[in-house]
């Protein structure tokens, strides 16, 4: 067969390559005859790499450039941290593979303290996730949630100079680029509800690219895919991004989803939590219980929350 070429898009960071060339990988292992190649994009999420995330209007912040690469012909495919793709896709792409899943739980890094509960009054956390501190502050509002941005190696430097007492940092990047050895706590997700998509990678080609889509979907975890058509349907219904803190997590055993959500006020004192099992067969099936989800939230107060009188 003559060879066949494949651009995949990817930004610079360790942790963004890391998973760049575990699909080249996959899809050089799937079809020898494959030539892929990477090609590295630079994101206004990267180039504004010290502001706080919801300051900036966190949607699309890493994807956008790539995602023009990719209706430019510039590149093929695009791999994505699930996490920080958008819920709503620009015309002519389409969310194609979502791979299974890395541990989707967050982790409190620390080099004297064990847990959460160890951190002491006044602590300094940091984060860059409205996420997470809206739900750390719920708990314990006397912490001191301060700005952290930067790739990982970053972090852990400014964590070892005594910048901070604690980071949050979620546990799949860690995993993924050898630091799970850092991890000092591995918070459960009843406490830290981890972001929509948090541990899954999200593989975005053109809709109408029937190469690259064909080969891709090779690479698909059904189940990830299943639950995460469900948190991502959730999130979409209730239209947030970086400015309003929304988490859901939910896994799917025995075609039984088992869904978190968490709505919470940037200050932790408002905090909506839900949960529910619901019987799916499909991604269709799963995005409407994740809508029904958000329906009842929003039901039970949530919308002064996402949509502030």
């Amino acid at each position: 067969m003559a060879e066949a070429r494949l651009v995949i898009g990817s930004r610079g960071s360790k942790l963004a390559l890391h998973q760049a060339n575990w699909v080249k990988t996959g899809l050089q292992n799937l079809f020898p005859y494959l030539d892929v190649e990477i090609r590295i994009i630079k994101t206004s999420g990267d180039v504004l790499a010290d502001a706080p995330l919801n300051k900036i209007g966190g949607k699309g912040l890493f994807t956008k450039e790539i995602e023009e690469a990719l209706l430019g012909h510039r590149v093929d495919l695009a791999v994505h941290s699930l996490k920080d793709l958008p819920t709503v896709l620009p015309e002519g792409l389409a969310l194609a593979t979502i791979t299974r899943r890395e541990d989707a739980r967050d982790a409190l890094l620390s080099t004297r303290y064990r847990n959460l509960d160890e951190l002491p009054e006044g602590a300094r956390v940091g984060t860059s996730s409205l996420r997470r501190q809206s739900q750390l502050l719920h708990f314990r509002g006397d912490l001191k949630i301060q700005n952290l941005r930067g790739n990982v190696d970053t972090r852990l430097r400014k964590l070892d100079e005594g910048q901070f007492e604690g980071i949050i940092l979620a546990c799949a990047g860690l995993i993924r680029l050898g630091y799970s050895d850092r991890i000092t706590e591995t918070i459960p997700v009843e406490r830290l509800c981890p972001a929509v998509g948090q541990g899954a990678l999200g593989i975005e080609t053109r809709q109408a690219d029937a190469f690259t889509l064909e080969k891709v979907q090779r690479l698909d975890h059904a189940e990830t895919h299943i639950a995460v058509a469900a948190e991502r349907a959730f999130l979409k219904r209730l239209g947030g991004g970086c400015q309003v803190p929304i988490a859901g997590y939910a896994r799917v055993e025995n075609q039984i989803l088992q869904m978190l959500g968490v709505i919470a006020s940037p200050d932790g004192k408002q905090l909506f939590r839900d949960t529910q099992e619901t019987k799916v067969s499909s991604s269709e099936s799963a995005a409407i219980a994740g809508v029904q989800m958000a329906e009842r939230m929003l039901s039970a107060g949530a919308q002064a929350i996402v949509v502030p009188s």
